[in-house]
């Protein structure tokens, strides 16, 4: 029998999620419904004193009754965090440099207690940059400031997706066709936003039928979604609208996974989840992975109830 085991999430105020969709809350009420004791903290929360990692924390209690999902905050107090036998570190993108403190002050104690994931390798792999350590499985892709570049690359693959290359859930993605007029003033607003590159990518029509998002556990398949982009839009983010509809996976799927298998393993990324439209890879998301509530909607698999069978036997291993 599993002992009790103390989680802390991090993880951004509960009160700013969409709740009936989120993988965070689905984590926790699992967590809960096996009777392990689960806290909360947000990244300000976080405090490094006399090389000792502290959060300003508080115990919370989930419940989900006839579609509607609840929380409860309890009073906060100031626990050390190497007394927790897990921290889920589940902050949602940007990945920006509150992201990247936190994975800093974290991996004081990764050796210590359980990080999920780990917060070194997370540090160095956010998602539109860790994928091109497997571009062979990628589209066309370009990653520069250099509006030269992101011209020749325009006039040679025509129809492009020019993203920010830190951004998440659908934000800020343009697809700019051949005849667009909008191009200069697309390149004119990210340069001015911001100091960091863009990440420019050839069309993938193929996303008309869907963009995959397919969970892996320790490496291996748990579960997939179709992600189906709405009518005149072409992201398929669930974020911007986009329709989960049930999935099978195709011999290129399953060749994708076993490709980046052993790589995430050997990073302690436990829980992932990557982008796949047609045959290509086009993320790999190791910070706060969604989508086992919406896989779990269309299918039979319980990958909350997995997640926690792995984390309980990796801790009483």
């Amino acid at each position: 029998m599993t002992n009790k085991l103390k989680i802390a999430f991090l993880m951004d105020p509960l009160e700013n999620l969409d709740l009936k969709g989120d993988t965070t809350f689905g984590l926790a009420f699992e967590a809960q419904r096996r009777k392990h004791a689960i806290y909360h903290f947000n990244p300000d929360d976080l405090i490094y004193k006399s090389n000792k990692v502290l959060a300003n924390i508080c115990k919370f209690e989930v419940s989900s009754y006839n579609h509607t999902n609840t929380f409860n905050y309890q009073k906060k107090e100031i626990k050390l965090l190497s007394n927790f036998d897990i921290i889920m570190m589940r902050q949602d993108p940007p990945f920006d440099m509150s992201y990247i403190t936190a994975t800093h002050i974290l991996e004081k104690i990764s050796n210590q207690t359980l990080i999920v994931n780990n917060p070194f390798e997370v540090r160095n792999a956010p998602e539109k940059i860790f994928v091109t350590n497997f571009s062979h499985l990628m589209p066309k892709t370009l990653i520069t400031r250099d509006l030269n570049e992101i011209k020749l690359f325009r006039n040679e693959f025509k129809d492009i997706i020019i993203k920010p290359l830190y951004g998440n859930g659908g934000q800020g993605v343009f697809h700019v066709k051949p005849d667009d007029e909008n191009f200069f003033s697309i390149i004119e607003m990210f340069f001015k936003q911001n100091k960091e590159p863009l990440i420019v990518q050839e069309y993938l029509k193929e996303v008309r039928n869907g963009d995959k998002r397919i969970i892996l556990l320790n490496g291996e398949i748990v579960g997939a979604i179709n992600r189906i982009p709405q009518k005149g839009e072409s992201r398929s983010n669930m974020h911007v609208g986009g329709k989960p509809e049930k999935t099978t996976l195709t011999n290129s799927d399953k060749f994708i996974c076993n490709e980046i298998s052993a790589a995430l393993k050997k990073r302690g990324l436990f829980f992932v989840g990557i982008d796949v439209i047609g045959e290509y890879l086009t993320e790999i998301n190791v910070t706060s992975p969604t989508g086992i509530r919406e896989i779990e909607l269309n299918e039979s698999i319980k990958i909350k109830e997995m997640f926690w069978d792995f984390i309980e036997q990796k801790i009483n291993s």
